[in-house]
């Protein structure tokens, strides 16, 4: 797949509502464009986005064409322990991109 960044603060306080974002590199092809041979342009998209705060998930999306390249997700959580979040693309193909965070509650 494609890189991806994510933004996770360093540290919180117990209870304090975090800002979370995550983007990936990723064209999102729609299958509906035609090439320069004439023919489509295969599908290739992002269909899934889940984050998982100590291995729980807490957010997720379905993504569809319509989503531009490269997207981005920005979301919050509440900021209980700490921990990891973990961040899993998955795309049409089944292959999935993972990245990973520390974040440290106090």
């Amino acid at each position: 797949m494609a890189r991806a960044l994510v933004n996770v603060p360093k540290a919180a306080r117990q209870g304090e509502v975090v800002e979370i974002r995550a983007m990936i590199a990723h064209p999102m092809e729609t299958g509906y464009r035609v090439g320069p041979n004439g023919i489509n342009i295969p599908r290739d998209i992002i269909r899934r986005f889940a984050c998982a705060y100590n291995g729980e998930e807490v957010f997720s999306a379905d993504l569809f064409p319509a989503v531009s390249a490269n997207p981005f997700i920005a979301f919050t959580l509440v900021a209980t322990t700490s921990g990891t979040i973990d961040f899993t693309w998955t795309d049409d193909a089944g292959k999935s991109q993972t990245a990973s965070a520390e974040i440290t509650v106090s």
